[in-house]
């Protein structure tokens, strides 16, 4: 069941979010979270959003925008060093609240106060029509850079930012895509890398174990058939309907973990 669930997930969101540019870390996250602590969650997501994106720079990268992926790109990179190095000192705090629902022990920690509290706030940008049309000139795309690569280093939250960003700019679909494609895997790449380093200073190998690598290539896998679906048969779909969609699970999840649920 559990592969199922991440499978499915997968191969839909990235399908969806081909042309959107954002939604497959913020919606798999709290999946992987189904079954793993949030704060290897978060690596997984990385490592699935990371592979997600090489599969999308190789098909458009050659689109991509050079001088947006330097004016965003390279403060997003900086700043998700700073993300990341925060996700390590929040993840060490000790759990805040415990309570019982039926059988189940639900435990509340600041990471995930946290993690639901971005959740809900990144839910009112995809459901409210004011915040959903917020757009952002070009002078603001290293502020833009600096909050997408932040959030992107903590919890994975950086495409619905980045594309708030660089929609504004008015370049086309495929360097639109491409452009958000290297960015986000310029930015995976640097938090996974600091994410190792960090367990590695506290004298473990991985974040990751290697019993839940298979799930997490799972992830990939589907991942990976959601792009070349979306490519070819789900470019219509309405950035509307994605948004929608998006909003209302992330307002499900935030509770979920807020409340220590999940």
């Amino acid at each position: 069941m559990d592969y199922l669930l991440v499978a499915v997930v997968a191969l839909c969101v990235s399908g969806l979010t081909m042309y959107s540019g954002f939604g497959l870390g913020t919606l798999l996250m709290p999946v992987f979270a189904l079954f793993f602590p949030v704060e290897v969650a978060v690596a997984a997501t990385a490592v699935v959003h990371g592979a997600n994106n090489v599969l999308k720079v190789s098909l458009l990268g050659r689109k991509a925008d050079r001088s947006l992926v330097l004016r965003f790109g390279i403060p997003a990179l900086a700043a998700a060093v700073l993300g990341a190095l925060a996700l390590g000192w929040v993840v060490h705090f000790e759990e805040i609240a415990r309570w019982q629902l039926g059988g189940r022990t639900a435990v509340v920690t600041p990471l995930k106060l946290v993690m639901g509290a971005l959740m809900f706030l990144f839910a009112m940008f995809e459901l409210l029509p004011r915040l959903r049309a917020l757009k952002f000139d070009r002078k603001y795309l290293t502020l833009g850079g600096v909050l997408s690569g932040f959030f992107g280093g903590f919890s994975g939250h950086q495409g619905a930012l980045r594309s708030a960003f660089l929609v504004k700019t008015g370049v086309s679909t495929e360097a639109f895509v491409g452009t958000s494609a290297v960015i986000g895997f310029m930015v995976d790449a640097m938090r996974i890398v600091v994410y190792a380093a960090t367990y590695l200073a506290v004298g473990k190998a991985s974040p990751i174990a290697a019993d839940q690598w298979p799930l997490i290539v799972t992830g990939v896998l589907a991942a990976f058939a959601g792009i070349l679906l979306g490519k070819r048969f789900l470019h219509k779909v309405t950035m509307g309907a994605v948004q929608t969609l998006t909003g209302v699970l992330l307002l499900v999840i935030a509770f979920a973990l807020g409340s220590g649920l999940i």
